[in-house]
């Protein structure tokens, strides 16, 4: 199961809900900081969902003017996978592959101020994004134990890239080789 897709299902598992109030509490929890989940890719998600009996859906008719609306909840099946992809992503480590990495194999062809420039960019939106996670946990907050672990656990990594970032350029400017 994708990180999206167990996303989608732990919200469903919530509670019975349409896509749109999906991206709504994605919103409202700030869940873009910690996953990968698009406004785009929601309605496909539940459908590959619904498709593989994670999910099923029914068409609820709205009070008043509105459109019917397609709400999901999770089946019996989408409980256990749900239960298997949490055991699973809270055992075992996974490897990531952030672009910064590529830059850093590439860093042979740019001359060292082209590097430290580069790196001083990256340090600047490392450090916006420390500051945007830390208000949004802020504006949360009391946050539950496990959204607060989750906060933690995104400022901690950011702190951590920052820190990579600036004794990088330290030793750049110190004239370490590229």
């Amino acid at each position: 199961m994708t990180n999206a897709e167990l996303a989608i299902l732990s919200l469903v598992a919530e509670a019975p809900r349409h896509g749109y109030e999906i991206e709504q509490i994605i919103e409202e929890r700030g869940m873009r900081e910690w996953t990968e989940i698009g406004f785009s890719s929601i309605y496909y998600l539940l459908k590959k969902l619904e498709k593989v009996d994670c999910v099923e859906s029914e068409l609820i008719l709205t009070q008043g003017r509105g459109k019917a609306r397609r709400v999901y909840q999770i089946t019996a099946e989408g409980f256990v996978a749900l239960r298997e992809a949490t055991l699973e992503a809270l055992s075992h480590p996974k490897q990531s592959y952030p672009a910064i990495l590529l830059g850093v194999a590439n860093l042979p062809i740019l001359d060292g101020d082209q590097a430290q420039n580069a790196l001083e960019s990256y340090l600047a939106g490392v450090e916006e994004r420390l500051a945007h996670v830390s208000a949004k946990a802020g504006a949360q907050s009391p946050l539950p134990p496990h959204v607060q672990y989750l906060f933690d656990h995104s400022l901690m990594m950011l702190e951590a890239e920052k820190s990579w970032v600036e004794k990088t350029i330290r030793k750049m400017k110190s004239g370490a080789e590229i």
